[in-house]
């Protein structure tokens, strides 16, 4: 346990996918003497991508927390997937996480998906540096990476390290080390025995005026943040090193700035440089602002928890590993002690939690520790009502944090076992994938006795899908994905519920007026609320707005979810000598469903964001399949060698698209598609369905 919280990181490996995200994890765990080889992804030996499905594919799908000692520091690192199909496990660590590492590709640069997870650490105000990876490779090109990061992330990259050469060993002057800006010297990187070291000399001759410009432009730069420093400079005053990086912390703590490294992860160059960057300008849990939550107790309250061990216990759970033997929760604690053998209350749920055991996780790992103090991050075995965005607290001071929201599915699938064994199998399966993904969906019709299970795209379906036939052996028969469609109205219109029946020998009436239409400035997709001035007695109108919640969440005519609608209570009549709200919720159904036909009904289907990067030759040809999968180009972009397509397209004509495209390219060509938005379906789809 760290001593202190100056002694602690809490950080992520955030980036776009074949960044190399894992390999810099595997190097800063090798430069720190945590593990005494470099794991390799392509053979999945890493520590971090331990499951057997990421060690198959070459790529991290589960976010994967691992513990180290650096120099004074302890540092919780979290490597998080860089597929999109898995950016939920990048959001919940986002939300919990002090302090980021960005990944770029020097040769490919920033990426679609590195724009998204860039946008989650701006959500989330997490302060990061960058690390331009990959330097060895052919095409590397740092400063237009570092361009990029300014211009399509919006940040305000400073530079710190430089560069000596790029491109591969055979190259004339090929990527041999880095210039640190701060202390000005070379600095080379060799491997002696089981330790990773770094060689301190002087800046070469031919780079001492590159050296030179791209200093004085830091200084420039952080000349903003910093009286003293500019004082300095005025008086042409030598600049101390010291006061760099105090400047360049302050600035990057309130993110102002963007500290950027360069190196080779998979040659060992600039890694610690780089970890040097995590001590000396992330900030440490007590650089943080206070928590802010709900007072449960009192209604609109606000409460705040400082990082301080004195304060009330509380913490927020982000992750679960399911496990037949106890699922393991991920919490990171925010104020105050957290004790294995004590209780804790859940204010969510209204319910008390048993914490029987704390375990430090170390990737596959695990270590039984006694107690956890504010600003760490623990797993918990034994709690039993708790799910991910779950608050934790002290039963005698609680507090509700903000939970944790999660893109909607777009796309899904069928299921069916072939037995009533494999059924009940299949349901315990499933309900433990749940605990686990918040962004998958299972449910079973009653009807056909299949199961719809639904995620974030097609590569998340798949892994989900050899999961339950490879390693729960479940044997089911799997059918081809479908799209998760959605319904919305067509028109404002208005409708009105009656109810006049007799239940019990009792006469229930009752009237709702309201009026549905388009609303695209909801929170939820279904908005319901009131503007019927005194018209109707509270009970009454609470009981109508519940069920028209419930109805607008019961999906719409063709059966799909609705979404973009606002549903207003504008008026109603009522038995003065019976007020019911029996009645009411009759009312209101009929209401409801007077309305949604009389507005008429839109079909929406998932729209796609892609990133195709193609070499040149073969832009026509695709150019020509978008257009005939109704796709709409935004723009094209070169991109080195190669040409960049931004584009949306319907997610129902992109199934199957990899194949195409290696087709189209004879494999040159990649991809990268996330979820955008939901447009109208063209009247042929929704004709299907009517």
């Amino acid at each position: 346990m760290a001593k202190d919280h100056q002694e602690l990181r809490n950080i992520g490996i955030i980036a776009h996918i074949d960044a190399g995200k894992t390999t810099v994890t595997e190097r800063m765990l090798f430069c720190c003497g945590f593990s005494h080889r470099v794991g390799e992804v392509d053979k999945g030996t890493t520590v971090t991508d331990f499951d057997p499905e990421e060690q198959e594919r070459g790529i991290t799908i589960q976010s994967a927390a691992v513990r180290f000692s650096y120099k004074t520091i302890e540092v919780n690192l979290i490597d998080t997937p860089g597929h999109v199909d898995f950016t939920a496990e990048v959001e919940r660590s986002l939300r919990v996480l002090d302090g980021g590492v960005v990944v770029f590709s020097a040769r490919e640069g920033v990426e679609a998906q590195s724009e998204t997870v860039w946008r989650q650490a701006d959500k989330y105000h997490v302060p990061r540096i960058a690390f331009i990876n990959k330097m060895d490779r052919e095409g590397a090109d740092f400063y237009a990476t570092v361009d990029e990061i300014r211009k399509r992330l919006e940040g305000n990259p400073v530079v710190v390290t430089l560069p000596i050469g790029a491109g591969p060993p055979h190259f004339q002057d090929a990527f041999r080390g880095v210039i640190d800006l701060i202390a000005m010297k070379q600095l080379t990187f060799s491997l002696e025995g089981k330790t990773a070291k770094v060689n301190v000399g002087k800046i070469p001759n031919e780079m001492v005026d590159d050296a030179e410009m791209w200093r004085s432009q830091l200084l420039e730069q952080l000349s903003h943040y910093s009286d003293e420093l500019i004082q300095l400079l005025l008086d042409e005053e030598p600049v101390p090193e010291n006061l760099i990086r105090k400047v360049i912390r302050n600035a990057t703590l309130h993110n102002m700035v963007v500290p950027v490294f360069c190196g080779s992860a998979l040659d060992g160059i600039g890694i610690q440089p780089l970890m040097d960057g995590v001590v000396d300008y992330l900030p440490n849990p007590q650089d943080m602002p206070p928590v802010t939550g709900t007072d449960p107790r009192k209604k609109d309250a606000t409460a705040t928890r400082k990082p301080l061990v004195s304060e009330p216990f509380c913490g927020l759970v982000f992750k679960i590993q399911a496990d037949r033997h106890g699922d393991l929760h991920y919490v990171r604690v925010y104020s105050g002690e957290l004790k294995s053998g004590t209780r804790v209350y859940n204010p969510g749920k209204d319910k008390k939690e048993n914490v029987p055991q704390l375990w430090r996780v170390q990737a596959d790992r695990r270590e039984q520790i006694p107690v956890v103090s504010a600003g760490d991050i623990i797993g918990v075995v034994g709690l039993h009502h708790s799910v991910t965005g779950d608050t934790l607290c002290d039963s005698k001071h609680p507090i509700l944090l903000e939970s944790i929201t999660f893109p909607e599915t777009v796309i899904s699938m069928a299921i069916e076992p072939e037995t009533s064994t494999e059924r009940k199998k299949l349901a315990d399966v499933l309900d433990m994938m749940r605990r686990q993904d918040p962004t998958f969906k299972a449910v079973e019709s009653e009807e056909t006795g299949q199961t719809l299970i639904s995620g974030m795209g097609e590569l998340h379906l798949e892994v989900i899908k050899h999961r339950l036939l490879r390693e729960y052996r479940l044997d089911v028969r799997v059918h081809n994905p479908r799209v998760s469609y959605r319904e919305t109205v067509k028109q404002a219109a208005d409708a009105q519920g009656q109810c006049h029946r007799t239940m019990g020998g009792q006469t229930l009436c009752g009237q709702l007026d309201l009026r549905l239409e388009p609303f695209n400035g909801g929170a939820k997709p279904v908005t319901v609320v009131a503007d019927c001035g005194d018209a109707l007695p509270p009970e009454l109108l609470a009981a109508a707005i519940e069920t028209l919640q419930q109805q607008g969440e019961g999906g719409g005519q063709l059966g799909f979810p609705l979404m973009h609608v606002k549903i207003t209570v504008t008026g109603g009549q009522y038995d003065d000598a019976n007020p019911n709200p029996i009645a009411f919720r009759m009312a209101a159904s009929d209401a409801f469903n007077k309305g949604l036909r009389a507005a008429g009904v839109v079909l929406l289907e998932p729209i796609m964001r892609l990133e195709i990067t193609t070499p040149e030759e073969h832009l026509g040809d695709f150019v020509a399949d978008l257009q005939k999968r109704r796709a709409i180009i935004t723009r094209t972009h070169s991109r080195g060698r190669n040409t960049v397509i931004d584009a949306q397209a319907p997610l129902a004509e992109l199934f199957g698209y990899s194949s195409a495209m290696r087709g189209l390219s004879q494999g040159r060509a990649t991809c990268t598609m996330e979820p955008s938005s939901y447009g109208p379906a063209p009247d042929d789809v929704l004709n299907g369905f009517m």
